[in-house]
């Protein structure tokens, strides 16, 4: 039997990313109520940080103490990734002293070519091309706050980049419509446009995608990396910035989402994000809950 991995939404049918969820709820209620399974007991999870993290490092590693297992913290200055190993060689060694491994790195194919080489299952953490782990708790926060989303609209407001990838292959697999508004040499990756067709829109109009949709998704103009280019992505996203006018155009009810961090005046306003309406802060807790249901899944 091969080993299975999460590199991205589409690794689990429509189906099983909704058990997923609803163990993850499940697990959240678990938790808080005093009872806490451990299901991973003498398991070790190796976290490879390429890219730094708060919430997925916190996440992943509070999660696995939490299943009774451990979590290994490894970055390019601790071994022999930053000395030019190759990833067939690293993934064949780990995969056979630790029980899973979650990579979070820049380039998509580095995961894809880990995984491969892998006994053991691997976990995106995120890539420059997409970012499910989000995904899956974003989507938790959706169905506790509103149930299913399946027949939902939902508006991405900015960058075409890994989160909005991430957002179109859920498009597709929770049965959901995505519109997406973002700068016209900002659009996501022509292949995820192709793919989702049936279930995106693409427009360079925030006004048109946010009109009857029942959630509003925002992220930063510049992520990780891409710094300096923080000033010249400033002018040419400023008709994208997620505020109390645009929100007005959704649906009433409409709840507003951010992966964070958030950079408050530029791509949100402080007024949204910390509003009746954003539910940021259930958003960040619900990576914790989502990936224990995810690592439980793939690793017990």
């Amino acid at each position: 039997m091969s080993t299975r991995h999460f590199l991205t939404l589409l690794d689990y049918s429509p189906d099983e990313l909704r058990a997923l969820l609803a163990r993850a709820i499940e697990l959240k209620k678990l938790l808080k109520s005093g009872q806490n399974p451990t299901p991973l007991q003498n398991k070790t999870l190796a976290m490879i940080f390429e890219k730094s993290s708060t919430r997925t490092r916190v996440s992943f590693e509070t999660g696995m103490v939490q299943l009774g297992g451990h979590a290994l913290f490894l970055s390019p200055r601790d071994t022999q990734f930053g000395r030019g190993e190759p990833i067939e060689d690293s993934a064949r060694v780990l995969s056979r002293m630790v029980d899973g491994v979650m990579i979070r790195t820049f380039e998509h194919e580095n995961v894809e070519k880990f995984a491969a080489h892998s006994s053991v299952p691997v976990i995106n953490g995120l890539t420059d091309l997409v970012h499910p782990c989000q995904l899956l708790a974003d989507m938790q926060t959706w169905f506790e706050h509103r149930g299913d989303i399946k027949g939902a609209t939902v508006a991405w407001i900015g960058d075409g980049n890994n989160m909005c990838h991430s957002y179109m292959n859920a498009a597709m697999q929770l049965d959901f419509q995505l519109n997406i508004a973002c700068p016209e040499t900002y659009s996501p990756h022509p292949k995820f446009v192709t793919q989702t067709k049936s279930k995106t829109m693409v427009t360079h109009e925030a006004s048109e995608a946010v009109k009857n949709a029942d959630l509003v998704v925002t992220d930063v103009w510049a992520s990780m990396g891409q710094e300096e280019e923080q000033l010249e992505r400033q002018k040419v996203f400023q008709n994208f910035q997620v505020n109390k006018e645009l929100l007005s155009l959704a649906n009433k009810d409409a709840l507003f989402m951010h992966c964070l961090p958030a950079h408050r005046g530029e791509e949100v306003t402080a007024e949204v994000i910390d509003g009746p309406q954003s539910v940021v802060w259930d958003e960040a807790e619900n990576r914790l809950h989502a990936q224990k249901a995810l690592m439980e899944n793939l690793l017990s």
